[in-house]
């Protein structure tokens, strides 16, 4: 226990507060908003909730992994409407199979973003114009491929489209609920023992099994609302496992901590023999594939694309849920599930206002104060961390 108060209260000192702040904005926008209007809460919206946050939140994933080098990808909404109507187009105009044309779109995103990162590795340019420039030219490349037509819509019983119409059985998600906490546990007791085996500080047992049962608790009140109305939305499982997947990438391999030291300082890191070209370049990849499984499942929620296609203030809102969950926008600090956190606190104050028939120019200025808030206490912490 005093090394848990310990650990906690130097991690206070230098400004890390973790997830703390943001669960706290959590509870009290479902606060405010379920005291003004009692549907909030109700299982019904908050499946259209779970819904909504899949595909900005999976491209605020691909977010995180340039501004953990201190770059920026100004071009994720563009590249994400590109990669939906790359798909769009082989599925339905040249009918290829589902999953061929979704590969083949993924693929584009993969060949833009080793554009961007060499962009900015050899010829030295900035982050901002690399991706401005991107933002830009990809947007009219979409445009381009649409034509005339303007709208290409999905078939909407088979295939894409049924992404976001597909629910998992009660127990599925239940047992979806099991792998995770169990798999939790698990992994954390392999940490410790691994820790302890080469005598480093290591967290009591009794920490370690109440974090997974806290983490069981949450997605087991989830899950049990979910299903009280359709169900665990599968485009939200796709979502999830991917933040798994980015941050087991982060924190358990070599390239993730290469990551965390071109990001802590560029310099350092390659006197210690990374290849931080190498390592940038794989982060703008990163990013535009995420960006692209991103506007795949916007194209699949809306069974169609058009020509507002990662447009209107995706892009915004993906780069304010990074930087909300907690992700320095001074590279060196953040985790996947920054996307998670960020996406609910921004598609909470979304759906909220929505419901309470708020005029969008209220609601911008509301997540406006919320990203300069959490900008400003990102900043503060990096100033006493100095």
């Amino acid at each position: 226990m005093n090394q848990l108060v310990s650990v906690a209260r130097d991690r206070a000192r230098r400004g890390d507060l973790g997830s703390v702040p943001v669960a706290v904005g959590l509870v009290l926008i479902a606060t405010v908003f379920s005291s003004l209007n009692s549907h909030f809460l109700s299982a019904e919206n908050l499946t259209n909730l779970a819904l909504q946050l899949a595909a900005t939140g999976t491209i605020s994933l691909g977010i995180i992994m340039v501004l953990l080098l201190g770059e920026i990808d100004l071009s994720a909404g563009s590249v994400s409407g590109l990669a939906a109507v790359v798909m769009t187009l082989l599925y339905v105009r040249s009918s290829w199979p589902a999953w061929l044309a979704v590969l083949a779109a993924l693929v584009a995103a993969a060949l833009v973003g080793t554009l961007h990162g060499v962009m900015r590795t050899a010829l030295a340019m900035p982050s901002f114009v690399v991706t401005l420039a991107g933002l830009i030219g990809w947007q009219g490349l979409l445009l381009y491929l649409l034509g005339s037509a303007g709208t290409i819509n999905l078939p909407f019983d088979h295939g894409i489209a049924t992404l976001s119409d597909t629910w998992l059985p009660p127990w599925l998600g239940w047992l979806v609920v099991v792998l995770l906490a169990g798999g939790h546990l698990a992994a954390g007791v392999v940490v410790r023992a691994r820790r302890i085996g080469v005598e480093l500080p290591a967290p009591a047992l009794w920490w370690t099994v109440v974090r997974s049962l806290g983490l069981a608790v949450v997605l087991a009140v989830a899950v049990t609302v979910l299903n009280s109305d359709r169900g665990v939305p599968l485009t939200l499982v796709i979502f999830g496992g991917l933040v798994i997947v980015v941050d087991l990438v982060l924190r358990r391999t070599v390239f993730g901590r290469r990551m965390f030291a071109v990001g802590g300082n560029a310099e350092a890191a390659r006197r210690a023999g990374i290849n931080v070209v190498s390592v940038r370049v794989l982060a703008f990849v990163a990013a535009s594939v995420l960006a692209g499984v991103g506007g795949i499942l916007a194209a699949s929620r809306l069974a169609a694309v058009n020509q507002s296609s990662g447009g209107s203030d995706i892009l915004l809102m993906a780069i304010a849920a990074a930087v909300i969950g907690g992700t320095s926008l001074f590279g060196g600090r953040g985790r996947a599930h920054a996307a998670l956190l960020g996406i609910l606190v921004i598609q909470s104050i979304t759906n909220g206002m929505l419901l309470l028939n708020v005029n969008s120019s209220v609601r911008f200025m509301v997540t406006a104060a919320v990203l300069a808030v959490s900008v400003a206490i990102d900043s503060l912490a990096r100033r006493n961390a100095v």
